[in-house]
């Protein structure tokens, strides 16, 4: 089956926008107020810690790109690390359905700062019909390839680094950048170790665009170089960018304020400061900024998770549609955001995601710690430190979740355990099928 692969399709400046892309979204438009709500004033020092931490994990994936250039990206990763099993099916599945409900989270963010315009609050049927309208969108013109694509994502991650960064300097400006929201904002008086931990793993969350860079390497000029030089970029632009709006608004609204409109913390902000023309020139930024995200993202799980049923690895049906195996996941993966979109918050949205996230970061770095780490030439101590940093973080975000919200918790590891469990029960019917045809070839002759 053909997929449209296109070598040297993507350029450094493209590769850096799809990565773009994809972070500077949930990262901030919809995670901030969560992040705030977890660990009150020190939210922004959470946004430094968890891009610190994306620091460490990036090299793992800048190394293995760069020894494996793939339109698989992680998927491919995977296979060389733990083989064609069940391991590297779940793992890759894991990957895929954070990215998955990703779009979700970023779908629903479009819809409440979109209503924001009209002073209509997040708690209404009409933000998961505006985000289900998006991501029929962003469907529609993934189904056009790559150069309108690489050329709208590079256009709007320009339109939307100036924007948000003209935002935080106006709103710093007229604070006459003040650390007051900072310095003396409440903090969590109980267990304020533990909940600045578990906040990581919504700001890892909002740096792992970066992965859509590698699920495209194969198509990117130069992927041995300018993979590597890419994910660094955008990592290094989404902090900037992420420090000086968690300066913003942590200097114009105080903690319960952001707390309050933790799914429009951005409009919030503007409001008091830059009046009806800065609310409507955030919300701007917010909904060039959630269109992108989506665009890329699906973008680059459909490359995935095509090139992970052409290695086998997962189950596909055509349902008689047109088009080829790409298209086809672009069909099934607009589905499945739309299922999410309507029946979660954002969230329970966001905690699946970094769940399902940092356990796949976790096999990913243990795979090239066992098995890959000389073939790749990685450093070890960076490879345990980013491992080390995972599985504490995710520890205690899931303790965090099971005090909080134990229904959530409760689900993401059902949702894990059934894709490994499925993985683990197709791959062994391929296995039995397969071996019936060799018997029946064999009797043939």
């Amino acid at each position: 089956m053909e997929n449209n692969y296109q070598k040297d399709s993507i350029t450094l400046i493209g590769a850096v926008g799809l990565g773009i892309g994809v972070m500077i979204g949930a990262g901030i438009f919809a995670l901030l107020g969560q992040v705030a709500q977890i660990t009150g004033a020190l939210f922004p020092f959470s946004f430094i810690v968890g891009g610190m931490i994306t620091a460490f994990s990036a090299y793992g994936y800048a190394k293995m790109a760069n020894a494996y250039p793939s339109a698989g990206g992680i998927g491919m990763f995977f296979v060389k690390a733990y083989g064609k099993g069940t391991a590297t099916g779940g793992a890759a599945l894991l990957m895929a359905v954070s990215m998955v409900i990703n779009q979700s989270l970023i779908a629903r963010t479009f819809g409440t700062y979109t209503l924001q315009l009209f002073g209509v609050g997040p708690d209404t049927f009409i933000v998961p019909i505006l985000g289900v309208g998006l991501i029929i969108f962003a469907f529609l013109i993934n189904l056009t390839g790559n150069k309108l694509i690489q050329t709208f994502t590079s256009i709007v991650s320009i339109l939307k680094i100036a924007g948000i960064s003209i935002f935080a300097l106006a709103a710093l400006w007229v604070s006459r950048f003040s650390f007051d929201g900072v310095l003396s904002g409440d903090i969590p008086e109980q267990n304020a170790l533990g909940g600045f931990i578990a906040s990581l793993a919504l700001t890892i969350l909002a740096f792992k665009g970066f992965t859509t860079i590698t699920n495209n390497g194969s198509e990117i000029v130069k992927p041995h170089k300018n993979v590597s030089r890419a994910i660094a970029i955008s990592i290094s632009i989404c902090l900037v960018i992420y420090l000086l709006v968690t300066w913003a608004v942590s200097s114009n609204l105080s903690v319960s304020e952001i707390v309050a409109a933790r799914d429009y913390s951005l409009a919030e902000a503007a409001r008091p400061t830059l009046g009806d023309y800065g609310l409507w020139f955030t919300v701007g930024i917010a909904i060039l900024a959630t269109i992108s995200v989506i665009i890329a993202s699906i973008f680059a799980v459909s490359r995935m998770t095509a090139m992970l049923t052409e290695m086998k690895l997962i189950p596909h049906k055509h349902f008689g549609l047109p088009g080829n195996l790409q298209q086809h996941m672009l069909v099934y993966i607009a589905t499945i955001a739309i299922f999410l979109t309507v029946f979660f918050d954002l969230s329970r949205i966001a905690t699946l995601g970094a769940i399902f996230y940092l356990t796949m970061d976790i096999m990913f770095h243990w795979g090239i710690l066992t098995r890959l780490k000389k073939k790749i030439d990685a450093k070890i101590s960076i490879i345990v430190a980013a491992l080390v940093f995972d599985v504490v973080v995710l520890g205690a975000f899931i303790w965090f979740k099971i005090t909080t919200d134990l229904l959530i918790a409760i689900l993401s590891i059902v949702f894990m355990s059934i894709i490994f469990v499925g993985e683990y029960f197709y791959l062994k019917k391929r296995s039995f099928d397969e071996d019936d045809e060799a018997t029946v070839e064999t009797h043939s002759h």
